[in-house]
């Protein structure tokens, strides 16, 4: 069995836009949803959403039903067990929040690659290699993995470049209700300053040739970030889409 190719990983390198979708809710069969709904990604999310490691295996088993739907493991920290029990269970490609220095992003680095070249543990019988299938899995695993960084305060826009610079980074996310928050604009993604700055990351990360992605609920908004070079643009978030339908339609039949 062969090492399965990262069509977001590649997609990324080409520079085309891919559009993806934020998934907290837990549970394959929401994923799954998302995924015929016709996205290129979808953000599996254990930072903020509802799934402990092992419920994301679930969505992870309902998206290899769409070949063309790649699956994006957020880890609740830049930790290098929670990554490595991630990995094992099959995700390639991993978003890490809460970077704010290139040291930090070497260590998110170091937990996805195996010794020599990191601190990933061992283990060549996993779900990631279809349990012993692919053999030569432990020595090509990096080829394919992809790892996502994501820049959320003061101190992380700072060190853009150096973070940028870090080999194994293969994508930088910019977090705009953490930056608010931590500009002294808590709740307030659309303060001018919070836009000024996320505009900056991406004229900063195009010029060092660093793919960049964002999520923000403003569609006006978003149509800017993505002129501005947004790559990987998250369009929404499950819970807030369920809730906004569910009250339009109530809203109809209440008025009657």
């Amino acid at each position: 069995m062969e090492l399965p190719v990262s069509r977001f990983k590649k997609t990324l390198k080409e520079g085309k836009q891919q559009y993806g979708a934020w998934h907290t809710m837990g549970g394959g069969l929401q994923a799954e949803i998302l995924a015929a709904a016709g996205y290129d990604w979808i953000l599996i999310d254990s930072e903020h959403g509802v799934m402990e490691v092992a419920d994301i295996v679930p969505a992870l088993q309902a998206l290899t039903g769409f070949p063309d739907c790649a699956p994006v493991v957020r880890v609740a920290e830049n930790d290098a067990a929670l990554i490595k029990r991630h990995l094992d269970q099959g995700a390639q490609t991993i978003m890490v929040p809460m970077i704010n220095s290139a040291e930090e992003a070497r260590a998110a680095v170091a937990a996805m690659r195996f010794a020599p070249q990191g601190v990933r543990g061992m283990n060549g019988v996993t779900r990631a290699s279809r349990f012993g299938a692919i053999k030569d899995y432990v020595a090509r695993a990096h080829e394919e993995l992809c790892l996502i960084v994501q820049i959320e305060s003061v101190a992380g826009m700072d060190a853009l470049e150096e973070i940028a610079a870090v080999p194994g980074v293969d994508a930088i996310f910019i977090g705009p209700a953490d930056l608010a928050a931590d500009m002294g604009f808590p709740g307030n993604t659309a303060a001018p300053e919070v836009e000024a700055a996320v505009l900056d990351c991406f004229v900063r990360l195009d010029k060092v040739g660093m793919p960049a992605g964002i999520l923000t609920l403003n569609d006006e908004t978003l149509k800017r970030y993505i002129e501005a070079g947004s790559r990987f643009t998250a369009l929404g978030i499950d819970g807030v889409w369920l809730l906004k339908i569910a009250r339009e339609v109530l809203g109809r039949f209440r008025a009657l």
